[in-house]
């Protein structure tokens, strides 16, 4: 049973820092395409960022670029979102996603940033 699990957000002021991160079981970890999504309320789910099996490899929407790092540890088998200079707009549910033939979403974890 494939099972991903988010941590790590909460309430954060703008300009604050959060790493997300997504715990994997279940699956060969190193043989998806891991990413990291986002929904706000009222809004579409948007891809946020996203990191190759091979790890060499990541691109990350025109919104987060220079702000937001994915990363993974195919030991750990986990997936991570550093956030740093948070804003307002950044607030959604952030979901860890794992593709190959088909795709895993898990729970979600809610980032809020306001002052």
């Amino acid at each position: 049973q494939v099972q991903l699990v988010e941590s790590g957000g909460g309430l954060v002021q703008p300009g604050g820092s959060l790493r997300l991160s997504c715990a994997a079981s279940g699956l060969t970890f190193s043989h998806y395409t891991w990413s990291w999504y986002r929904q706000a309320p009222g809004k579409e789910r948007e891809l946020v960022a996203t990191i190759t099996t091979a790890g060499d490899s990541t691109n990350y929407a025109d919104s987060v670029k220079g702000r937001f790092t994915i990363s993974k540890d195919n030991v750990e088998n986990r997936v991570y979102l550093q956030m740093n200079s948070l804003k307002p707009e950044d607030t959604a549910v952030y979901y860890c996603n794992a593709y190959s033939v088909r795709g895993y979403w898990g729970q979600g974890t809610q980032v809020t940033v306001s002052s």
